[in-house]
C-alpha cells in the first residue's frame, strides 16, 4: 500500500526538479521562479483532489507544471524563448513516426542537422533513454530534450509538407 504524502513532503520532493524542468524551457530566472511558485499554488490547492489511483503524484506534479508553462507561453505569446509546440511530450509525435513509410523517413532524417539525426537514431533505432544519450553525446539532459522535440518537430514538418 502506497503511504499517504503530505504537500511540504512533495513539495520538498519536486521544487527542485520542477524547478530544472521548468529553467530548461524558460532562460529568464524571475520568470522560472514565478513560474515554480504558481505550479506549487495550483498544487496546493488541488492537492486534497490528487487521486493516486488515476496518475502517480510525480506524473501529476508534472501535468501541472507542463500546463503551467503552456499557459506562459501563450499568455505572453513568447517567440525569443521556446514555443509552446517545443513543451509536446514525445509520445505525441510517435504517430508520426509510426505512419510514415520507412522511404520518407530516411530521406527525412538525411534533411536533419547530424546532431538531431543522430540523437532520433539513437532513441528509436537503437532504444537509447534520452538520458543516456545526453551522457554519449555530451549534453545537459534539458538539451537533449530540446533538441529531441526540434528534430520531431522538423521531421514533422520535411513529412507532412513534402
Amino acid at each position: 500500500m502506497s503511504e499517504v504524502l503530505t504537500y511540504e513532503q512533495v513539495y520538498n520532493e519536486y521544487h527542485k526538479k520542477v524547478m530544472g524542468y521548468i529553467r530548461s524551457k524558460i532562460s529568464n530566472s524571475y520568470d522560472a521562479e514565478d513560474l515554480l511558485s504558481t505550479v506549487f499554488i495550483k498544487v496546493f490547492e488541488k492537492f486534497e483532489t490528487f487521486d493516486q489511483s488515476k496518475a502517480s503524484i510525480s506524473t501529476w506534479v508534472y501535468t501541472v507544471a507542463r500546463n503551467t508553462l503552456i499557459d506562459y507561453f501563450r499568455v505572453r505569446k513568447v517567440h525569443e524563448e521556446i514555443s509552446e509546440e517545443d513543451i509536446v511530450e514525445e509520445d505525441a509525435y510517435q504517430g508520426i513516426l509510426d505512419n510514415e513509410t520507412l522511404e520518407e523517413l530516411a530521406a527525412s532524417l538525411e534533411k536533419l542537422p547530424e546532431r538531431e539525426r543522430d540523437l532520433i537514431i539513437l532513441h528509436y533505432y537503437k532504444g537509447l533513454q534520452l538520458k543516456e544519450i545526453s551522457i554519449m553525446m555530451k549534453m545537459s539532459y534539458s538539451n537533449c530534450k530540446i533538441v529531441h522535440n526540434k528534430a520531431l518537430m522538423r521531421l514533422r514538418q520535411y513529412m507532412t509538407f513534402e
